[in-house]
Parts: C-alpha cells; sequence; structure tokens
C-alpha cells in the first residue's frame, strides 16, 4: 500500500497501523527524516520518497519506483492534506488558499493517477481519499479547506463512478476532529475528537469494508447532516461569529 503525508498525523499513525500487519508500506511526505524514522523501526516492511504530491513529476517517480520494489498496491491512501485560516477580504491570504486547493484537491488526483491503470489492469484494489467533515458545509473563515475538502469528495464521487465495474473501490473518508499537529492549534472546542492511532483503526476497518463513504466517527456523521439539512440563512446566522482557525500557518 501507498500512504501520502505519512510524516506525523493521521498518516503516521496509518503506516504504523499498516507496517504492524506486515503490510507492504510506501510512504511519501515531503519530510523525510520521519519517514525513514518509522522505517528503521518497521524494517523491510516500508520504503519512503520524499516528495510533494503537487509535484505530479515526482509522484510519477515515486509510484513506479513502489510498483517496480513492491508491485501494484492494493491500497493507495491520499491523505496528504493542508489547514490554514483564510480571510476573502486579504490578498495576502492568496498564496495560502492556491496552495490548500493545490494540495488537497490536486495532490490527491496526483497520488491516484499513477495507479489507476494497473488497478484496474488487475481488477482489484482501493483508492481513499481523506476528505473532512469540513466539505459538508463552508466555514467561515476556513473558505479554503472547506472548499478543498468539498472538491474532494465531489472528485472522488466522480472517480467512484468512473471505475464502476473496474474491480477497484474508492472510499471515501470524511473524519471529525483528529488530535494531530493541524488541530493542536484550533483555538475552539472539538467534539469527539479522536486519537491519531484510534482513527487509524477505524479507516482501516472502512477500507477493509468495502465502505464508499463513510464519517469517522459516527458522531460527526450526525453533525454533519444536521448542517447539510439547516437552511442557508440559518447555518449564516449560527456560524457568522464562530471561532475561526488562525491565518499565517506554514504551509
Amino acid at each position: 500500500m501507498v500512504i501520502t503525508g505519512a510524516s506525523s498525523g493521521l498518516g503516521a499513525a496509518l503506516a504504523t497501523h499498516y507496517a504492524a500487519a506486515g503490510a507492504r508500506v510506501g510512504l511519501i511526505a515531503r519530510r523525510l527524516d520521519p519517514l525513514e524514522a518509522l522505517a528503521a523501526r518497521h524494517p523491510g516492511c516500508i520504503a519512503s520518497w520524499s516528495v510533494d504530491v503537487t509535484d505530479d513529476d515526482a509522484m510519477q517517480k515515486a509510484a513506479m519506483a513502489y510498483i517496480a520494489r513492491f508491485g501494484t498496491p492494493d491500497i493507495v491512501i491520499a491523505n496528504a492534506g493542508v489547514s490554514v485560516g483564510t480571510l476573502a477580504d486579504n490578498a495576502d491570504d492568496l498564496p495560502a488558499f492556491r496552495r490548500v486547493m493545490d494540495v488537497n484537491v490536486y495532490g490527491m488526483a496526483a497520488t491516484f493517477q499513477p495507479f489507476v491503470a494497473a488497478m484496474c489492469a488487475r481488477g482489484s484494489g482501493s483508492l481513499v481519499g481523506i476528505a473532512s467533515v469540513a466539505g459538508f458545509r463552508g466555514l467561515p473563515g476556513a473558505a479554503a479547506y472547506s472548499a478543498s475538502k468539498s472538491a474532494a469528495i465531489s472528485y472522488l464521487e466522480s472517480l467512484r463512478t468512473e471505475l464502476h465495474d473496474s474491480g477497484v473501490c474508492v472510499t471515501t473518508i470524511c473524519p471529525g476532529y483528529i488530535r494531530t499537529p493541524m488541530t493542536d492549534i484550533n483555538p475552539y472546542a472539538m467534539p469527539f475528537i479522536l486519537e491519531a492511532d484510534d482513527a487509524a483503526r477505524r479507516i482501516a476497518g472502512a477500507i477493509a469494508a468495502g465502505r464508499r463513504f463513510t464519517v469517522i466517527p459516527w458522531q460527526m456523521g450526525v453533525v454533519g447532516l444536521v448542517l447539510r439539512l439547516l437552511p442557508g440563512w440559518l447555518f449564516e446566522k449560527l456560524f457568522a461569529h464562530a471561532p475561526r482557525k488562525p491565518r499565517n500557518l506554514p504551509l
């Protein structure tokens, strides 16, 4: 299997979960040192590449290197993602907006593309995209992140339809809050927050069950459903002054 964004947080937890089970795991992230530390704890199971998922040429090379070493993967998890607060009236936030969209949407497509043909030819495999409950409605001060996760949900639905009857399963995972460096800086309450290793176990279970779409934990699925059912005027009134994610974070 292949996991992007594997240097910390959920990606590292997923890598640890699968490597401990004996999977042959390819790890992709910008920071190589944490990947090599993971590989040292699971000798022979892990190969790693320092790649930015928005660099499609580098992603192609990493994918081909993985296939040459381990063969066509059974599971590819597009987990790489970034999050930062953005404001519509601040021109300085435009580069951050672009970076969030590039990593969270384009990076997912660049992760899957090198493996699709081989998986379809074999007639099996799972492509797993990590989206978010934040993609259900547009949250104030988080336009880039909400838009990117909404786009990821739609992209995965398109891909699932495109690969119908190919034998390749496309799974959309929409987590709520997971305790990672990305959420550690949030200045607001995070209901039903999960530890990363717990989230990884639940996600692995959903993948093994061949789920098409799942929200983790289920309580956040209820929250998401309520948010989607709220009429626009009421949603805007309730969330207009909600706490917002910090801006100017490193991406």
